[in-house]
């Protein structure tokens, strides 16, 4: 894909978003408005996926994704961008959207397992968990002799989790040179400023001194996402994991959701619904 291919995709996810969590009146559009850019260059352009197709025209899905390229959502609060970049990525049907969060339905606040969605590889919510589990890909993919990466997307207000610092501390003790590692620098988490709820200071000095590779980019410019990406594969395999400092703005897109905590978690009425949409270009066809 091009990048103004990319730039239109990740509007239509935003669309996306905003319908998911209007539709249910719950959900977080905040951070998975903010990490759109991203989840979209991962799995149109960087990732190696599978491509072949399995039931009903859709793209198979295999746990084990030997030689594929894996993604762990850790901050599985932004669920509604997970969803709309596997649905229109083809793991299953667009329409499948209008069933987010409601009884039933295999599209629940927090990605789940046992409802077997396709691209779902873990349960996550909650928060702190994601990069330990990348980390057990990550050694597996070593052991099998497999070359594909892994990758893991966590939330900077969840580094206030331990068990994020004991997975810190694991992988380059590991050599894990597969894995990559983002955190979303938003500055904001559901009870505000993360500088005033629990301050995370330098986060990327402390995985540098932890011995990660740390880069850092802004998450919402497609065109540095991509020259980023290509960099960090040829960064990858020399024994170092890598970490990327994403700054982002949370409900990056919509004006009036942006530089403030307060959308991280409730959904836009009919009124603010449609101000939203009309900022944001429809480009492959609302569900």
């Amino acid at each position: 894909m091009t990048t103004q291919k990319l730039q239109q995709t990740a509007s239509q996810v935003r669309r996306d978003i905003l319908r998911m969590v209007h539709g249910c009146q719950s959900g977080h559009p905040g951070g998975s408005l903010g990490c759109a850019d991203l989840l979209v260059a991962l799995y149109f352009q960087q990732m190696k996926i599978s491509n072949r197709k399995g039931k009903g025209g859709y793209l198979s899905f295999n746990m084990n994704a030997t030689g594929e390229d894996l993604f762990f959502l850790s901050n599985g609060h932004i669920s509604p961008v997970f969803y709309s970049v596997l649905a229109r990525r083809g793991y299953f049907d667009v329409t499948e959207m209008s069933t987010f969060r409601k009884l039933n339905s295999r599209l629940q606040g927090h990605p789940t397992t046992h409802e077997h969605l396709p691209g779902v590889r873990i349960a996550s919510g909650s928060l702190g968990q994601g990069l330990s589990v990348a980390i057990g890909a990550a050694m597996a993919k070593k052991m099998n002799g497999d070359p594909a990466l892994v990758y893991c997307l966590m939330g900077d207000g969840e580094q206030q989790e331990g068990q994020v610092w004991e997975a810190v501390t694991f992988a380059p003790h590991k050599n894990l040179d597969n894995l990559v590692a983002f955190v979303d620098v938003n500055g904001q988490q559901i009870d505000g400023p993360t500088t005033k709820v629990m301050n995370n200071r330098d986060i990327g000095a402390k995985y540098k001194a932890f011995g990660w590779r740390v880069l850092s980019v802004n998450g919402n410019n497609m065109e540095e996402l991509v020259t980023l990406l290509r960099k960090i594969k040829r960064l990858t395999g020399k024994g170092q994991p890598i970490a990327v400092m994403m700054q982002t703005e949370m409900g990056a897109g919509v004006d009036f959701m942006m530089y403030s905590h307060k959308w991280h978690g409730i959904a836009p009425n009919d009124e603010q619904l449609a101000t939203a949409l009309a900022q944001l270009p429809e480009t492959m066809g609302d569900y």
